[in-house]
């Protein structure tokens, strides 16, 4: 059970390790597609929230497994424009901490929603996180090239979640399960830690 337990922590930071601090800054690269490639893997909320989308995708299966992902990242390109053209979105920060807790814990819970649910709840989330993004392009970075950055880092950071949760399905139907819901449980835990300023 032990091995198991510590199988769910690996996996989950090795899903976190591009991130080590909570930010959205514009430091490094500034321009284009490396700037939005790079942001949405700047930040530990962005991270785990994109991560579980992959695993809840996973969790579900059949056509979840392209849905669900496929919503966020076009969802999430609509956020990304409001944010370009300046378009105010409250709670943007709060929504993307709560996307951490409530994907994390339908995950742990193994909530088992329906494919249009999935998306539906994907989509709202998506909105925050491409509005993020959007508002903290660079004034000298190509718009398009940087939203081509952000989507593809997104749709990797998906496909990640889904390769987390078919490995860890490897253990066996039991024990995988255990820990798909681990990692899931731990998300939804960070999640409140940066929703409370605590990470």
């Amino acid at each position: 059970m032990k091995s198991i337990f510590k199988s769910g922590v690996l996996a989950l930071a090795a899903a976190a390790l591009p991130a080590v601090a909570y930010a959205h800054t514009g430091a490094g690269e500034t321009s284009g597609f490396m700037h939005g490639f790079s942001h949405p893997v700047s930040g530990l909320d962005h991270i785990l929230a994109m991560v579980m989308v992959g695993v809840l995708a996973f969790q579900l299966g059949g056509r979840a497994v392209w849905a669900v992902p496929a919503t966020f990242v076009l969802v999430m390109a609509l956020g990304g424009a409001l944010g370009i053209a300046g378009i105010n979105l409250p709670f943007v920060e709060t929504g993307i901490a709560l996307s951490v807790i409530v994907l994390g814990a339908v995950v742990a819970l193994n909530i088992r929603a329906s494919t249009a649910v999935a998306m539906a709840v994907v989509g709202l989330f998506a909105v925050f996180h491409g509005h993020a993004h959007g508002a903290e392009m660079p004034e000298n970075a190509g718009g398009a090239a940087y939203a081509a950055g952000f989507m593809i880092a997104t749709a990797l950071l998906h496909a990640v979640g889904l390769g987390v949760g078919f490995l860890i399905a490897r253990f066996g139907e039991r024990q995988g399960t255990f820990v798909v819901r681990t990692a899931g449980g731990l998300a939804a835990v960070a999640g409140v830690g940066l929703l409370t300023g605590l990470i």
